[in-house]
């Protein structure tokens, strides 16, 4: 599993998230969770990482789980459940994931683990996605743009794109799910490079285009767009070509199965070296002008956050309050803000 050779670019960038972003310190205790469709150079990448700094470091794989969050705890084999309870770093790239199930929540309790969300992570996403960017000004990005948003809690949204999407709703900023940073502190961290725009719920208004779906052990672009109209709840589907039956099940089933439930965030892509591809998910929404937009039930609510699927649009514009704060893209307010983007994309670097 380890023998095949990685490029320099691959094991520099595998260096940067266990030492830089993990934070990672001699004598810790080092997981790393896979399945038989992950990149095997992202694998070694941490490996060799992580065993220069402690000896104790594990790699846990197993096949693809059938389901993600609470859908995959049956499939949890008792190995993986011990592991992820006894660990100080935990990076996860088996897709689907185990975050949202019982078994991870539990690990979690414990704090005492660092946990990183990274599943389907490949070696080209993760050379682009830790090595183009300074760090510092990447995450000074994120924090401002969350520090932005917290100001506007309660104020009137809009993201449109060229795609027709026009939809409204109002900030609200206390579920916010996890950061994106460093993971500084037991708990959960999510890639870097994306920023949750989160609405209250029963506020959005309007209709959403999206290009792509990720559902379960599956991410895939749509023959044709699916047109999402939501009036609080999601409230019609058209579009979609061929793959329509499985956006109609998937959203069916991230709902509860009753109806297709809520759009639970939207997430705004600041990282100016990602690409979308339609092969990564977690790249793609990270692209600018990207945007995740994940729909069902939330996780703050009883049998909320079992599984939600998570579509994608592109180009978008965000307005808060009126002012428009990123054009196709790019952020252009407020000034401080737009000036520390600048400032990130002046010093990307080639991949």
């Amino acid at each position: 599993m380890l023998t095949a050779a990685i490029d320099p670019q691959t094991a520099r960038a595998g260096e940067i998230l266990i030492k830089d972003v993990m934070l990672t310190k001699p004598g810790e205790h080092v997981l790393i969770t896979a399945d038989t469709g992950t990149d095997m150079g992202v694998v070694r990448a941490l490996w060799d990482a992580s065993m220069a700094l402690t000896d104790k470091v594990a790699i846990l794989m197993g096949p693809q789980l059938p389901y993600q969050g609470g859908f995959a705890d049956p499939y949890i084999s008792d190995p993986l459940r011990a592991a992820m309870a006894n660990c100080d770093v935990w990076v996860e790239l088996g897709f689907p994931y185990l975050a949202g199930s019982k078994a991870f929540d539990a690990a979690i309790e414990h704090g005492r683990t660092r946990y990183y969300l990274s599943p389907g992570l490949t070696a080209e996403a993760m050379v682009r996605l830790f090595t183009t960017v300074d760090l510092d000004d990447l995450f000074a990005v994120q924090q401002a743009f969350d520090a932005y948003l917290v100001t506007a809690d309660g104020k009137p949204c809009r993201i449109t794109n060229a795609g027709g999407t026009d939809v409204t709703f109002n900030l609200s900023t206390s579920h916010s799910p996890f950061g994106m940073c460093r993971a500084d502190a037991p708990g959960i961290t999510g890639l870097l490079g994306a920023v949750f725009v989160m609405p209250d719920l029963d506020t959005v208004k309007g209709v959403i285009n999206v290009e792509s779906i990720f559902s379960d052990d599956v991410y895939t672009p749509l023959p044709e767009p699916v047109s999402i109209e939501v009036d609080g709840k999601v409230q019609s589907l058209s579009g979609g070509g061929s793959k329509m039956g499985f956006v109609e099940s998937a959203l069916r089933k991230g709902g509860g199965g009753e109806d297709y439930g809520y759009v639970v965030h939207f997430t705004c892509g600041v990282h100016p070296g990602a690409r979308s591809t339609g092969t990564c998910f977690l790249e793609d929404q990270r692209a600018p002008g990207y945007n995740a937009v994940g729909l069902g039930l939330p996780f703050w609510v009883p049998g909320g956050g079992e599984t939600h699927p998570d579509t994608v649009i592109s180009s978008q514009s965000v307005w808060v309050d009126g002012e428009q704060i990123v054009d196709t893209g790019v952020i252009v307010n407020p000034p401080e803000l737009a000036a520390m983007y600048g400032k990130l994309q002046a010093g990307l670097a080639p991949a």
